[in-house]
């Protein structure tokens, strides 16, 4: 198959619009770096050369290499045949004459873009694509702000050891909000008994239970036998996470990592590992998961993980 490519007339096309469309040199170093991935071929040209070759230079450089900067060609030109505004040339010497030279090479390289069809739609994906990197970008800056929120009511829940009934409501929410940040859909209300908190979510097309205690002392193999009836009398394929702060007894862990293994568990460690943003729930559950059914262990520690 052959390759996609930019015709050389497009490519002179674009040498023209640029040089007429930007008559300083600061809007047009704006531009590009605004256009371009790869901010370091800036640093190719000589800025004090002439405007029109160091826009020859710039974009002979980018058509000599399109395997590598095709994507690049594709949005200064999308970019470009955007302009319809030639208001900032009109206010110069002779502006109207430059104005109407600018319009129309962009109006030259519009139809020059338009012919390139195969070209134009690949040219939708990257604009899509980059799109989704950039609602990505303000996705984890959000999600990244709500954690050091959480990890401040976390620190603050760490100091209440002798308030654990003020604890036990607050934990509640801390739970719902971790878990609504990462899009789990907690099903219930996570209704709080003493100090423990019983839930639901979907996770890998599996339904879960949740139960989580924050005691002095490990959570008991009684704990996780009482857990583990409750998971009985749901359909075949629900499992569970139990998530105990202090985490659990060795004895507790050996009995409910044998035969089948309907739950895995978490501490406090884990949830730490989460608000310091060195481990991402989905992932923390996905492994714990994984290695649970591969492996047998239902109890993997956050430095295992982190370790490999």
């Amino acid at each position: 198959m052959a390759k996609k490519v930019i015709s050389s007339a497009a490519i002179n096309a674009i040498k023209e619009a640029l040089t007429n469309v930007y008559w300083y040199k600061k809007e047009l170093r704006s531009f590009i770096t605004y256009s371009i991935n790869d901010p370091r071929i800036l640093s190719r040209l000589d800025w004090s050369d002439y405007k029109r070759n160091i826009v020859s230079s710039l974009v002979d450089y980018l058509a000599e290499n399109q395997e590598r900067y095709k994507d690049d060609l594709l949005t200064i030109m999308s970019e470009l045949i955007k302009i319809d505004d030639f208001s900032h040339l009109q206010k110069l010497e002779d502006g109207k004459d430059k104005a109407k030279a600018a319009k129309d090479s962009i109006k030259a390289l519009k139809n020059l873009y338009n012919t390139h069809s195969s070209i134009v739609e690949e040219q939708k994906k990257i604009e899509a694509r980059r799109e989704k990197s950039r609602e990505k970008l303000i996705r984890n800056k959000a999600i990244n702000e709500k954690l050091d929120e959480l990890k401040n009511e976390y620190y603050q829940l760490l100091s209440q050891a002798s308030n654990p009934q003020s604890r036990g409501y607050k934990l509640e929410v801390f739970l719902k909000e971790l878990f609504l940040l990462f899009d789990l859909d907690p099903k219930s209300s996570f209704k709080l008994t003493g100090e423990q908190i019983d839930g639901a979510f979907s996770f890998q097309n599996t339904e879960f239970l949740l139960e989580a205690k924050w005691h002095k002392e490990p959570t008991s193999i009684q704990h996780l036998d009482a857990f583990n009836g409750k998971i009985g009398r749901k359909l075949e394929n629900t499992l569970g996470l139990f998530i105990s702060i202090n985490g659990f007894t060795p004895d507790a862990v050996l009995a409910h990592s044998s035969g089948r293994k309907s739950m895995i568990l978490m501490d406090g460690m884990d949830i730490m590992a989460v608000l310091e943003q060195r481990m991402d729930l989905i992932d923390l559950l996905s492994i714990k998961k994984r290695v649970a059914s591969q492996k047998g262990n239902i109890y993997l520690k956050i430095n295992e993980i982190l370790a490999h």
